[in-house]
């Protein structure tokens, strides 16, 4: 018995032991390398750099008005469409008390005048009926008594224009019925009924009443850095994403590039501008962000590949063709446009050759 369970023993060591001899040679056997495969494709291959900016109406005027004074009615709100001429506002004078009492004082003062050149010019032409003083002497006061009429309308005038901003010569033209200078859509209105309102003049812009633009013609506003700019030049293409319209691509065309750059946040940029081809899908608001891709040059149906695959030995470019399962040789390729993810393949490879992915590759 003591004999059976002896050899039970030696031979339970004895597997163990081999087995444990087969799995650690079998650990340290090397796992054969199997290296993965790409084929070249026909692609189209867009090299561009990227402007930051926003979208914004290529025509925008501020109306102001030509009184100061305050808003007595808006006529308008922000997305009403007007055309020129129609109505954005009344404005109500509020007269200074100063030039009141002044052009009052004028008035009376041109109505002295004319009493008195019309009592003189009646006397004259009385003694030039008679005979007694020449014609000469006669239409010297004839003309200062029509002087004097020309005044005191005048001196009325003005004093209408204070109090009500309005002439009587000019019937229904006035100052204070503010209108749009251009067809349009209202952006903006930041003033409400009751806010004073000061005119535009030489010392100062004015207060603004409304904002109209024409949003038929919307361009593109954006920065580029300097050292994009020389590679820039008016009538490149641009693709623009729009932030809210994110699935939409609008084509537009470079029209400008500011000819002096300024410093921002120790770069310096430059100011670009470009057309913007709209879509009638879709209503494009002023001040959209947005991003524009300027194509700098352009291959369409080309043979390519992944610029991943590429290796290089004395600065010239090569990749490994497979010549037999899991065999590979070097082989020059001549490359051209890249947009840093796909590089074109001018000549050396053909559409069906497999090209080892040289950094990636499955153990078995």
């Amino acid at each position: 018995m003591k004999r059976i369970l002896k050899l039970l023993l030696t031979t339970v060591l004895l597997v163990l032991f081999v087995g444990t001899i087969v799995f650690l040679y079998n650990k340290s056997r090397e796992k054969p390398v199997v290296f993965e495969t790409a084929q070249p494709f026909v692609t189209s291959i867009i090299e561009k750099t990227v402007a930051t900016g926003s979208v914004v109406p290529r025509k925008e005027i501020e109306i102001k008005p030509q009184v100061s004074g305050i808003v007595e009615k808006l006529y308008v709100e922000p997305g009403d469409r007007v055309q020129k001429g129609d109505l954005i506002a009344k404005v109500k004078i509020i007269p200074d008390m100063v030039s009141v009492n002044n052009a009052e004082a004028r008035v009376n003062k041109a109505e002295l005048n004319l009493k008195d050149s019309r009592r003189e010019c009646e006397r004259r032409k009385n003694l030039y009926k008679k005979g007694i003083i020449a014609e000469s002497e006669f239409l010297k006061y004839d003309l200062a008594y029509n002087n004097a009429q020309e005044e005191l309308e005048a001196a009325l005038n003005n004093l209408n224009l204070i109090r009500e901003g309005v002439a009587q010569k000019y019937g229904d033209t006035t100052n204070t019925l503010i209108r749009s200078t251009i067809k349009g859509m209202v952006l903006d209105v930041p003033v409400e009924e009751g806010n004073f309102v000061i005119e535009t003049n030489t010392f100062n812009e004015g207060t603004t009443i409304a904002s109209v633009a024409d949003m038929g013609e919307m361009i593109f506003k954006g920065k580029v850095d300097e050292s994009e700019v020389g590679k820039i030049e008016p009538g490149m293409d641009l693709i623009l994403t729009i932030g809210a319209i994110e699935k939409e691509k609008y084509d537009a065309v470079l029209e400008y590039i500011a000819p002096k750059g300024a410093e921002e946040k120790g770069a310096i940029q430059f100011e670009i501008k470009a057309k913007i081809k709209l879509k009638a899908s879709y209503f494009i608001r002023a001040g959209y962000s947005a991003n524009a891709d300027i194509v700098l040059d352009r291959r369409d149906n080309v043979l390519a590949i992944n610029e991943s695959l590429l290796q290089f030995a004395s600065d010239k470019p090569f990749v490994e063709v497979e010549t037999a399962p899991q065999q590979f040789e070097k082989r020059p390729i001549q490359v051209g446009l890249s947009d840093g993810i796909k590089i074109e393949v001018v000549s050396g490879l053909d559409p069906m050759d497999k090209i080892k992915v040289w950094n990636k590759a499955v153990e078995k």
